[in-house]
This record gives C-alpha cells, sequence and structure tokens, in this order.
C-alpha cells in the first residue's frame, strides 16, 4: 500500500457504540505454590496457581523485546529492538529468550512463562531454566518435544525441569486473579502439526488480546474470546498486536503469517465501530513484533502512525484499567 494513501486512512478512532456487560471479577487463585493441580490439568478445566499474596492492582505490562526475528544487536541506524517479550505484573512472562534477559527490572524473578510457538526468537528453554522458571505453559500440539527440550537443557545447563502444562484452544489458567486463555495464531512453524497461539489476558475488568505472532485475527480466537461480530460477547479493552510487516510491507511474503499496519488499524476501526473494543479513553493499540527490515526508527514511527496505534518499545511498561 502506498504510504500516502495509507495515512489517508482515517485516523481517528471510531467511535464505539453500545456498552459491553461489565466483567466479574476473576476468581482468587487456589492451590499450593507452583504446584498445577492435579484435577485441573485435564483439557478444559482451569488451572490455578498462587504465587505469594494475590494483588488487587491493576494490569501490568512490560514490554522485555518489541523486534521479530530479523533484530540481531543494534542496526546501522543506532535502533535497537530485543525479541518479542512481555512480563505481566512482575511475575509471569510470554515468550522469553537470552536477548531479553537486561530487561527483566532488578529484584524481579518470574516463575511463569508461556510460549505462543517454537521459534527460536520467542522459545528458549536455557534461558528459562536460568530465571528460574518453575511452571511452563505451552500448545498441546507441541508439549511432547518442548519436554524433550527442557530435559535437554537441564542436562546442559543443571537445575531442573519445571512443570509443563499442555494448552488446548480455550483453556484457562489463573495467577494471582490474572486469568490468561489460549487463543489459536495464523501463524506456521516447521512443524505441520503445531498451532500457535495468541492469548487474552483477564485481571478484574480488564480484558488485554495480546497477539504475536499471527496473520490478522483467526475467526475462531475472536468467537472464543467474544469479539466476533456475529456473536454476542464481552468487548476488549485493551489490544496489543503484531506489525510484523510496517506500513508499506502490505504484499510481503510474510503476509500468511504476519500482519502489517494496516491490518491492525483495520482491525482497530472493525472492533471500535462494532463495540467489541472499548479502551479507556485515550490508551493506545500497541504494535510490537516489529520487523528491523520494513520500519522506520522509533521516532519516525511516532511521528508517522495513524491514532490509536503506537509502536511499543523496550522497556516501556503500560498500566491496562478499564
Amino acid at each position: 500500500m502506498d504510504r500516502r494513501k495509507f495515512l489517508n486512512i482515517s485516523t481517528g478512532a471510531a467511535v464505539a457504540t453500545g456498552v459491553a456487560g461489565m466483567l466479574p471479577s476473576c476468581a482468587a487463585a487456589a492451590g499450593a505454590k507452583h504446584t498445577v493441580s492435579e484435577a485441573s490439568t485435564r483439557s478444559g478445566d482451569p488451572v490455578h496457581i498462587k504465587l505469594g499474596n494475590e494483588a488487587g492492582t491493576p494490569l501490568k505490562m512490560r514490554f522485555l523485546g518489541t523486534g521479530a526475528a530479523d533484530w540481531n544487536g543494534r542496526d546501522d541506524r543506532g535502533e535497537l529492538r530485543r525479541l518479542s517479550s512481555v512480563l505481566l505484573d512482575d511475575k509471569v512472562l510470554i515468550d522469553f529468550t537470552p536477548s531479553d534477559e537486561d530487561m527483566i527490572p532488578a529484584g524481579v524473578k518470574p516463575e511463569v512463562i508461556f510460549y505462543t510457538h517454537s521459534h527460536g526468537d520467542h522459545y528458549n528453554p536455557k534461558a528459562a531454566l536460568k530465571l528460574g522458571i518453575k511452571n511452563v505453559f505451552l500448545g498441546s500440539t507441541w508439549v511432547e518435544r518442548a519436554k524433550d527440550d527442557f530435559a535437554k537443557a537441564v542436562k546442559e545447563t543443571g537445575g531442573k525441569v519445571p512443570e509443563i502444562t499442555p494448552l488446548s484452544l480455550g483453556d484457562k489458567v489463573t495467577i494471582n486473579g490474572m486469568t490468561i486463555t489460549a487463543l489459536p495464531a495464523n501463524h506456521a512453524t516447521g512443524d505441520m502439526k503445531e498451532q500457535t497461539l495468541i492469548y487474552l489476558i483477564e485481571k478484574q475488568d480488564v480484558r488485554v488480546m495480546y497477539a504475536t505472532d499471527t496473520g490478522g485475527i483467526p475467526a475462531i480466537a475472536a468467537r472464543i474470546v467474544g469479539i466476533d461480530p456475529h456473536a454476542k460477547g464481552k468487548a476488549i479493552t485493551g489490544l496489543v498486536m503484531e506489525a510484523t510487516m510496517g506500513i508499506d510491507g502490505d504484499e510481503d511474503f510474510r503476509i500468511f503469517t504476519h500482519s502489517s499496519v494496516g491490518t491492525v488499524l483495520r482491525t482497530t476501526h472493525m472492533l471500535l465501530d462494532k463495540g467489541r473494543y472499548i479502551p479507556k479513553e485515550g490508551q493506545p493499540v500497541y504494535l510490537t513484533h516489529l520487523a528491523r527490515t520494513l520500519h522506520g526508527t522509533q521516532a519516525e514511527l511516532d511521528a508517522s502512525l495513524p491514532k490509536p496505534l503506537k509502536a511499543a518499545y523496550d522497556g516501556l511498561e503500560v498500566t491496562f484499567t478499564a
């Protein structure tokens, strides 16, 4: 898409009509510390984990890395993006690689990790073991391979194999009042049987969709979350979505498994218009998983992205409130 044509797309956020029903508070987490209840490991049953005292604070997200796989250190523009990873409430990670280690705040020791898929820019068992991760959640379609990977990593680095729990689509895990639901992504790995994942994160009245890596939002994911315009459901209040392909990359070969800025903008406008996305006033849609070769610098993105889109950056901390 021509950049001038793209930037002429309506940049004002569509006015959301209607009010979504208030989301009930998440159930309090139960069970022993670091232990997944045996009764909860059956597919479809909720998993509960308690990590110390449960906090009633708003959902906090720290972007540890915001780059796609083509980032390898600082580029010739002086820009650096680590590989995509987020830290939730200082306790839970979604994806993690060695590139993100220096972005963990001092004194913070996350103990749980959710993986979206097995690509090396998102998944690294040795890095997880080094952090002391005790619980791992990932797609049921590749859980046996992951168990082998972690067992090999333990032999090489020491430590203990964490508890690895498979997730099927729609499965929920509750950790200290924060509930994370597994959703299907539109993304492919070298394993033809692997179903990649994106996640819905809920806490109190907040519902944030974290969507990387994926080409758009798959219909089944939208139906599970309740944002499919053809089915009544609760609105999301936050959206973090990948924009690997940039503004001018709509015809890039990654179109089958990744999203462009235009894809995110159109998705946002549709959800706002249909009342399926009701953010707090002024809250942006955050873009992540930005390709080095298809994006400008952070300053250029800040100056050119149409509202309500905002490029996240490494170290950015966001508090989501409804």
